[in-house]
């Protein structure tokens, strides 16, 4: 972390230049992939941000360590990589374990795959099959 910034202004989505606007090409003129959240408009970037530090960073019955468990998990069921990056990097700069972000995975991978059954379930019904009953 840099010498005055904050867990919040860390943890905080930033994807804006001085300008207020992602830039779009690299110091030696090659183009960057667009910024995150490029393709919506600022006003609606802005209540996001807002929303994410509000429920993020107001104190609730959650601790930080729980609510980035929480992050990683839901990273994975969203299927969002850059998310997932994220939270298990700050998970580990706030001092969370391998072992803890590996329960965090495991926990998802279990209701990933319980998922699986779920719809294969009503499928089957469904379909009125019932192959190994």
């Amino acid at each position: 972390m840099a010498k005055n910034e904050t867990v919040e202004e860390k943890m905080t989505p930033d994807t804006s230049d001085e300008t207020g606007k992602a830039p779009s090409v690299t110091q030696d003129g090659k183009r960057k992939s667009p910024a995150s959240m490029s393709m919506i408009e600022p006003r609606f970037r802005n209540i996001y941000k807002t929303f994410y530090k509000e429920t993020y960073f107001t104190p609730t019955t959650l601790d930080l360590k729980t609510k980035e468990l929480i992050a990683i998990g839901a990273s994975l069921a969203a299927k969002c990589e850059g998310c997932l990056q994220g939270h298990i990097k700050k998970a580990l700069e706030i001092g969370l374990t391998k072992a803890e972000i590996s329960d965090a995975i495991v926990i998802a991978v279990g209701i990933a795959a319980a998922g699986v059954v779920d719809m294969s379930d009503h499928a089957a019904a469904r379909l009125g099959l019932h192959h190994f009953e």
